[in-house]
């Protein structure tokens, strides 16, 4: 009994909760999958039970794929994802080129250049796992999660969180404490505790039967039920004449179990514990290695029989090919025994064995080093370069760390710097923070200044609203240009625009940054970051130039992403929404293409927002959650609050007040805190649009006069010129009306004789609501004649502001012309909400008119929608898959449920349905 327990082959005992959860897990996994990660301290017995869920897999006909963390593997990329995938790499053949392509990047099979593409080989480890799942269900098996390298890491987390539809499960087991393995994740857990004493009894009774009662108490006690405790620390127990002596030294039970392991180690051969750490510090499990650097270690031949005395002592598994440690608490046992020259001697052994594997043999190199070693440092920032090429940025940034401890004084700056860099693209701000503090200390020179002033302060996110601080970036930024780092100098000075957008500067500040974008060249340069800065460092001003310049780039053929991604927010700066959406759809097309998920977020955000001012709810409502889904993903809180501001601007403009609340507090609630104004502003925008479409018109004058306040958080002087129209018409029926025509003269002449198409319409607006008697009806046919082809929205407002007008001055025949078209308009964009206000109207004109039924594609939600759409256009279910980053049986899924929504049977007939009228009117 005492071995089977040892060796895992007797039953699991205490663990019925978590033998029944992972029962319910793979049984429902025909219908959908999932993913569960456990956790628990070292010896609790994960390991255990994820062998037991493997067990019952099988027993399920599932196919069983598993990758176990190894310390010394974590910087090694990929190394992890090889493992699991090894057994069905076959399956790649199927995929998309790209994705074949990103998959041997990874795995270094090809020398492609992968920096970026983590999201595109997360797609094709998706849908390669979705393809070895058509023969049978597949359970993941991740152990010691914690352990596996970073990008491995993140690219199961991927995955996880896209097994809605396909027969997979994964389970991964990490320790307590560690929020590295799929710690912000989002995935389910379950915590594994100890053993109930009863059943802890039973399990110390089993592996030591002959155990004194005095001995037997305290242990148990000391386990407290930990099965790993209970079966190891009888083995290190003394065994001496008096057996009801106490236990002495009592440490923490990780270092205990440790020292148990080491004694039991000390009491083999020789060479049986030189090849145990060997394994122990090797990063790979091959047998043939751990023999031949114990050889080389030894000065003689080692065969595989001196490893047998440490198989009988159940410290590790042998077999042909591999040699592992039964429990990584051995393993850490084995290395901490060891002294420091026998670990440094055993590196170099491997280091030299390993001369064809540059990656690997390196950091044997650079083990238990320390002082100016330039030589390792150089290796070591090379392994990094290739590590980000395969889009291991994690490793890269260890390799370039440690390079840079290594290096002679004159490149330790310039490597410092580097690894800051990529550490913030991986997001470690802490690790960014202390990178530049040791560079700090050392001699950075006035361009290395300016770099670390970037790194700096795209580290640090709070808005630029101090003029000291602009100052200080301005002449970084100066510096970089006088150094000829034109790149550096654009990135400083995009930065400052970018954030002064956040929170308006003093003019002084703002009058340095115009001046400095000048030097970098005019509003009609070819460089689309240079017209951005100009529009960010003074959107009413340069406004004129930076119009006519985005109407140059819109006529242009073969725009690029670079192009679009920066002419597009340019675009929505100076009020050009419909020249922005135009921008941001190549935009967000190429991203997708690229792979470049990361960018997504925040093109999805402002592509939905001037989308939805153009009432073009095809886009603007799968954009706007698509943008909130992955900036919930990728933790990115300020896009996911932007995101939310125009869910609650849809939400105003189609009268669902509820939903314009609740999404407009969430994102005040991540903003405010943050002091990013902007954010805070466009909040107000559904709030405000909702209230106006119930009729709350105080309310939504407060709302927007808000934007107006410098004391208000929601202050901003650029968007509060987008909200006058907003404003006017709140101000006419609040009885305010002298209020908002002062607000309107204050937005004239903040925004010029040329201001942006957007301003443009809210004054045309605002002018015609608040206008005199005499002067009204020639304001409102200046308004209507504005051009408002594609502001259907806005067009079908001012109608219904005509119409009032007009019966309420007796006019009667003449309302009934503009009230009619206004509730077309508003019925065809399906803000009923309006449409019922005009209805009131032409009741009230004495024209009866019937409510019109809902489009059936209303019924949709956002993610139906916009799947719907690409299936309309004939992508496939896998290349919609490819665009949307979901599982190409997920997209079947999702279309499974439109069909019967839009009563339809096939993708045939998506097209039809999804362009046809709102509805027909009721009987």
């Amino acid at each position: 009994m005492l071995v089977s327990v040892r060796d895992g082959a007797g039953p699991l005992l205490g663990r019925d909760v978590e033998i029944g959860l992972v029962t319910s897990l793979l049984d429902s996994v025909p219908a959908g999958g999932g993913a569960l990660v456990l956790r628990g301290e070292p010896g609790i017995g994960k390991s255990r039970l994820l062998a037991e869920a493997a067990a019952l897999a099988r027993e399920r006909k599932f196919t069983v794929l598993s990758a176990m963390g190894v310390q010394s593997e974590a910087h090694l990329a990929f190394s992890g994802l090889h493992q699991l995938l090894r057994p069905v790499r076959a399956h790649a053949a199927v995929l998309l080129p790209a994705q074949r392509a990103a998959l041997d990047a990874a795995f270094g099979l090809d020398d492609a250049d992968a920096t970026g593409q983590q999201f595109r080989l997360a797609m094709a480890v998706l849908d390669l796992l979705s393809e070895a799942a058509v023969a049978a269900p597949v359970l993941l098996v991740a152990e010691d999660a914690h352990w596996l390298d970073p990008p491995s890491l993140d690219v199961l987390a991927f995955v996880a969180r896209r097994l809605e539809s396909d027969p997979i499960l994964l389970l991964a087991a990490t320790r307590d404490g560690s929020d590295r393995a799929f710690g912000d994740a989002g995935l389910p857990e379950h915590r594994l505790g100890g053993l109930d004493p009863v059943v802890g009894a039973t399990l110390l009774d089993a592996s030591a039967p002959d155990l004194p009662r005095s001995q037997r108490g305290r242990l148990l006690r000391e386990a407290a039920g930990n099965p790993l405790a209970l079966m190891e620390l009888p083995l290190a127990l003394p065994r001496r004449a008096d057996q009801d002596a106490p236990i002495p030294g009592l440490l923490p039970l990780t270092e205990r179990l440790e020292h148990a392991f080491a004694a039991r180690v000390s009491e083999l051969p020789d060479h049986t514990r030189l090849l145990l750490l060997v394994t122990a510090l090797n990063d790979g499990d091959r047998l043939q290695e751990v023999l031949v650097t114990g050889s080389a270690v030894a000065g003689t031949t080692l065969e595989i029989g001196s490893l047998e005395p440490a198989v009988e002592a159940s410290i590790v598994e042998l077999d042909v090919r591999t040699v592992r440690f039964r429990h990584p608490l051995m393993r850490s046992a084995v290395s901490q025994a060891a002294s420091v020259a026998q670990r440094q001697r055993v590196h170099e052994a491997l280091a030299d064995v390993l001369g064809a594997e540059p990656d690997r043999r390196v950091w044997h190199r650079a083990a238990l080093i320390t002082g100016e070693h330039e030589d390792v440092a150089l290796e070591l920032e090379q392994a990094g370069r290739r590590a980000r090429r395969r889009g291991a940025i994690g490793v890269a940034v260890a390799a370039m760390r440690r390079a840079a401890e290594l290096s002679e004084r004159g490149q330790r700056a310039r490597r410092l710097l580097a690894t800051a860099e990529l550490a913030f693209e991986l997001g470690q701000r802490d690790v960014v923070s202390t990178l530049l503090s040791d560079a700090d200390r050392l001699v950075l020179g006035h361009l290395g200044r300016a770099r670390a002033m970037w790194i700096r302060e795209m580290v640090d996110t709070r808005p630029l609203g101090d003029p000291a601080r602009i100052t200080a970036v301005l002449a970084a930024a100066e510096q970089a240009g006088a150094a000829e780092e034109r790149d550096l100098q654009i990135d400083l000075l995009w930065l400052v625009a970018s954030r002064t957008w956040w929170v308006d500067p003093d003019q002084a500040a703002r009058k340095l940054l115009s001046e400095a974008a000048h030097r970098l060249g005019g509003v009609d340069a070819d460089d689309p970051r240079v017209v951005a800065i100009h529009a960010y460092a003074d959107p009413f001003g340069h406004a004129p130039g930076v119009l006519a310049r985005l109407r140059a780039a819109a006529t242009e053929g073969g725009r690029d992403t670079e192009a679009a991604r920066h002419f597009g927010p340019t675009a929505l700066v100076v009020g050009a929404f419909d020249l922005g959406t135009d921008f941001l759809a190549v935009a967000v097309d190429r991203l997708r293409t690229e792979g470049r998920l990361g960018h997504l977020p925040r093109m999805l955000t402002l592509y939905s927002s001037m989308a939805a001012r153009l009432a073009d709810w095809d886009v603007a409502i799968p954009a706007a959650a698509e943008a909130r889904r992955l900036a919930t993903e990728l933790r990115e809180p300020q896009w996911e609050a932007a995101a939310d501001t125009v869910v609650s601007l849809i939400a105003g403009m189609r009268g669902d007040e509820e939903a314009a609340e609740q999404a407009a507090a969430r994102a005040e609630g991540i903003a405010e805190p943050a002091g990013a104004n902007i954010t805070v502003a466009f909040a107000q925008f559904g709030r405000v649009l909702a209230a106006l479409g119930a009729g709350r018109h105080a309310d939504a004058y407060r709302s927007a006069e808000r934007l107006f306040d410098p004391a208000d958080s929601a202050y901003h002087p650029v968007v509060c010129s987008w909200l006058i129209g907003d404003l006017a018409e709140a101000a006419l029926h609040a009885d305010r009306i002298e209020e908002g025509r002062a607000r309107v003269a204050q937005v004239e002449a903040i925004a010029g004789a040329s201001p942006g198409t957007w301003i443009q319409l809210g004054l045309g607006h605002a002018r015609a609501l608040l206008a005199d008697d005499d002067e009204a009806e020639a304001r409102f046919e200046e308004a209507l004649g504005s051009g408002l082809a594609r502001w259907p929205f806005q067009r079908a407002r001012l109608l219904l502001t005509q119409g009032q007008w007009l019966r309420r001055r007796r006019r009667i025949a003449d309302s009934r012309a503009p009230l009619r078209a206004a509730r077309d308009g508003f019925d065809a964009l399906g803000c009923a909400v309006w449409s019922d206000r005009a209805r009131r109207e032409l009741r009230a004109s004495g024209e009866a008119s019937r409510r019109r039924n809902p489009a059936a594609r209303d019924q949709l939600t956002a993610q139906e929608l916009q799947i719907a759409q690409l299936a309309a256009k004939g992508l496939s279910n896998r290349e919609i898959g490819q665009q949307l980053y979901l599982s190409h049986r997920t997209i079947g899924t999702h279309l499974y449920r439109v069909f019967p929504k839009l009563g339809i049977t096939g993708r045939s007939e998506l097209q039809a349905v999804l362009n046809a009228a709102a509805g027909s009117p009721e009987r």
